[in-house]
């Protein structure tokens, strides 16, 4: 595939795969990216995961058409992009390794082989001259991995954007490009908006036509549409104004007070994203708790806390520096219950979460006076 008349996709779909990184469902698959740059000098952009070294050594061999690499720039080493390194020096004996000083340290964690020989090591805005491509190199530090670097090629103003602008889904599937991604950046990225960032501080001063990224589609159009989203999710401001109820019930009651409440509050003209989380993907409840400006915990007590699906929630937002959100609490317990005080203890330890005072609490089943209650709530909901 040309992504101009000098560089061209050389990358695989892997449709095969169940979960990506061992933990998301990936329905639609993931691409691994890789690009090669056709110019006095040849240079590729990253390689591919294990399973598919044979097919993108094929896809390389047929873009280089008799020409070898004189160049392998290692964005990041993460083994989806990094695991066919040594098969493409063995088949390039003579082809130079460019990558930063964390690269490299990386890189003789995953291989025996020396590769000693072949290193170029760069650093923040340094350049490599192709002949009518230069490459500049800006550091990108723990997004996601501490040696991640981008590339800027002001030949065709590409940014070679690692993991950044990435998304879920074989590049053959036909879907929105934000649910994916977003799903994608809040699980994988999420954690380092400050570092997200500051690359985007970076890149804002460079003209850029096109974006490659090492999963997802290359973006040609509308780049701001995609980097106002990255501004939006790295500065942990909500995306949409909008409820997101996440349940975690054992027999079922607690999960009919979440959903009561859900009806109550779409009455009031509230936008509602429901989640169970005993049942629904993990990886989109966390998307959905980033994505809108206040959230419902709906959870029944458990040995003296909260039941372990919602703790394990707790401990995914926890980890993904979740912040700046307005919180409500739904409680149930049959004669102690606990699930309040334990959500309200995991809150008060991630930043600017604002905890509504009022809980409401559910004694087994919902009575009478619990839909009073989420009625209330529903309505404090709406006016905050």
């Amino acid at each position: 595939m040309k992504i101009t008349e000098t560089v061209r996709y050389i990358g695989v779909d892997d449709k095969t795969i169940d979960l990506f990184e061992s933990q998301y469902v990936v329905p639609n698959g993931i691409s691994y990216n890789s690009y090669v740059i056709l110019d006095d000098k040849v240079c590729v952009m990253d390689t591919v995961d294990s399973r598919f070294t044979a097919e993108w050594l094929a896809n390389l061999e047929t873009a280089l058409e008799g020409r070898a690499p004189d160049y392998l720039v290692i964005s990041h080493m993460e083994p989806d992009h990094a695991a066919s390194i040594d098969s493409l020096c063995e088949k390039y004996p003579e082809m130079k390794l460019v990558g930063n000083e964390k690269t490299f340290k990386i890189l003789g964690q995953f291989y025996e082989t020396d590769f000693s020989e072949k290193l170029v090591s760069v650093g923040e805005g340094e350049s490599l001259c192709l002949g009518n491509h230069t490459l500049t190199f800006f550091m990108a530090p723990m997004v996601h991995w501490p040696e991640v670097m981008v590339t800027y090629d002001s030949g065709d103003k590409i940014l070679f954007s690692a993991d950044g602008f990435g998304k879920f889904g074989a590049l053959d599937t036909d879907e929105d490009w934000t649910c994916e991604a977003r799903r994608y950046y809040f699980n994988i990225v999420g954690k380092y908006g400050a570092q997200v960032q500051a690359l985007l501080k970076k890149a804002a001063t460079l003209d850029i036509s096109v974006i490659c990224p090492l999963h997802g589609p290359v973006l040609t159009e509308d780049l701001g549409f995609y980097i106002n989203k990255y501004d939006i999710w790295s500065s942990y401001r909500p995306e949409d104004h909008g409820v997101f109820v996440v349940s975690a019930s054992i027999h079922g009651n607690t999960k009919k007070a979440a959903q009561l409440l859900c009806d109550m509050l779409r009455e009031r003209g509230e936008k509602v994203a429901f989640c169970d989380i005993t049942r629904d993907d993990m990886a989109e409840a966390v998307e959905d708790a980033f994505r809108y400006d206040r959230i419902v915990f709906c959870a029944a007590s458990y040995d003296g806390g909260v039941f372990a699906p919602m703790a394990d929630f707790l401990t995914h937002l926890k980890s993904k520096t979740y912040r700046s959100r307005k919180a409500f609490i739904v409680e149930n317990g049959s004669w102690g219950p606990t699930a309040a005080r334990t959500i309200k203890t995991e809150l008060a330890a991630m930043k600017d979460i604002t905890v509504c005072d009022t809980v409401v609490t559910i004694r087994s089943a919902v009575k009478p006076e619990n839909v009073e209650e989420l009625k209330a709530l529903a309505e404090k909901i709406a006016n905050s």
